[in-house]
C-alpha cells in the first residue's frame, strides 16, 4: 500500500493539460519543434505550387483545386502552422481549467495504508481470518485496477503531448482538399485526448474520495 502511495503521488504529479513535465522528461521535442515548423510551412507551399501547376493542365481534363481559394487556404495553413504553438496552447488552458477544477475540489484526506489497515482491523474483529484474507486479496485487486487507470492516465498525457508538438504538420495537411480529413481527424483526436485525460482525473477522483470518506467514517459504510 504505501508503493500504492508513492505510485499515486508520482504519476498524479506528471498529469494534466500542461506540457512542463513532457518537456521536462523528453526536452528534445522542445528543440525539434521548429523543425516539425519549417516542414510544415514546406509542405503548404509545396502544395501550392503543385495544385497551381496542375491548373494549366485543366485543359487536358487534370482536375485541380481552384487557385484563389487555394491561395486563401495555403496563406491561412501556413499562419496557423506558424504560431501552432500558441493556438494549441490556448486549447490546453481551456481543457485545464476543468482539469485543475477536478484536482482541486476538496476531497477527505486519503492514505492508501490506512485504507488497508482499517479494513483488516474492522473485519477481524468481526470475523475471523479466512474474511480478513480475503477482504485483503479484494483490496490488491482494487489497488491493481487503479494502478492500471494511473497509468493508462500517463499513456493519454504522452499521447496528448506528442499530437501537441506535431501540430504543425497536422495544420500543413489542412492546407489541401486531399488531406484536408487527416487535420480534421487530428482534431477530433486533440479534443479526444484533452476530454478523456480529465475524465481520468475524474475517476481517480471519485477513487480517492471513496477511500478518503472510508477512512473518515468507516464504520458508517
Amino acid at each position: 500500500m504505501n508503493g500504492l502511495d508513492l505510485i499515486t503521488t508520482s504519476v498524479l504529479g506528471a498529469l494534466g493539460c500542461s506540457m512542463d513535465t513532457f518537456l521536462r522528461y523528453f526536452p528534445a521535442v522542445g528543440t525539434m519543434y521548429n523543425i516539425f515548423v519549417a516542414l510544415a510551412i514546406g509542405l503548404i507551399l509545396l502544395n501550392w505550387v503543385w495544385q497551381l501547376f496542375r491548373n494549366f493542365g485543366l485543359v487536358a481534363g487534370i482536375e485541380a483545386e481552384d487557385p484563389i481559394k487555394l491561395s486563401i487556404r495555403s496563406v491561412l495553413f501556413i499562419l496557423l502552422a506558424y504560431f501552432s504553438k500558441d493556438i494549441v496552447d490556448i486549447v490546453l488552458k481551456i481543457g485545464g481549467t476543468p482539469y485543475n477544477w477536478i484536482l482541486t475540489s476538496d476531497l477527505p484526506p486519503i492514505s492508501f495504508a490506512s485504507f488497508n489497515s482499517v479494513m483488516l482491523v474492522i473485519l477481524g474483529v468481526i470475523s475471523n481470518g479466512a474474511v480478513a484474507i480475503i477482504a485483503l486479496i479484494l483490496v490488491l485487486i482494487l489497488a491493481w485496477n487503479y494502478i492500471k487507470l494511473l497509468f493508462e492516465a500517463a499513456e493519454r498525457y504522452i499521447l496528448l503531448g506528442i499530437l501537441i508538438f506535431t501540430a504543425p504538420v497536422a495544420f500543413a495537411m489542412g492546407a489541401s482538399q486531399t488531406t484536408s480529413n487527416i487535420f480534421k481527424s487530428w482534431c477530433r483526436m486533440l479534443g479526444g485526448q484533452i476530454f478523456l485525460l480529465i475524465m481520468n482525473a475524474w475517476c481517480l477522483r471519485i477513487f480517492t474520495s471513496m477511500v478518503g470518506a472510508f477512512l473518515a467514517n468507516p464504520l458508517s459504510l
